[in-house]
């Protein structure tokens, strides 16, 4: 493991070494509290094959999309147009729900009925 370790010298002619800060070093390390979480989360998993069949396809879903986000993103005039049209529906999206009382209201009860629909009634 490599160590960051700065040297100066002195005026005197000595050299002074600083170590790492123990925030540098918490970083490095995961804490085991964060590990025993995640331990005990799996651990509480009953189909662990299709959760981790899931990750894995999650994974490459994730980097296939990269491929073809950077394939389109090379083809002339498309990330432009996909651009504008971007700000155009923003633009749309805020008049329609964001600058008027009724309709920001509306929309937030929208967005808590849908958490709700998400997570249930517990």
């Amino acid at each position: 493991m490599a160590r960051n370790v700065v040297s100066m010298a002195t005026s005197t002619g000595e050299v002074v070494t600083a170590e790492p800060t123990t925030a540098e070093t918490a970083t490095t390390e995961l804490p085991s509290e964060l590990v025993q979480k995640i331990q005990e989360a799996w651990d509480k998993v009953d189909d662990k094959y299709a959760v981790s069949s899931l990750g894995v396809a999650a994974f490459i879903l994730l980097w296939s999309s990269t491929g073809v986000i950077s394939a389109i993103d090379r083809l002339p005039l498309i990330p432009g147009v996909l651009e504008l049209v971007g700000i155009g529906y923003t633009g749309w999206f805020a008049y329609k729900n964001l600058i008027f009382k009724p309709d920001r209201e509306a929309l937030i009860a929208k967005i808590k009925d849908l958490y709700q629909d998400i997570l249930g009634s517990s």
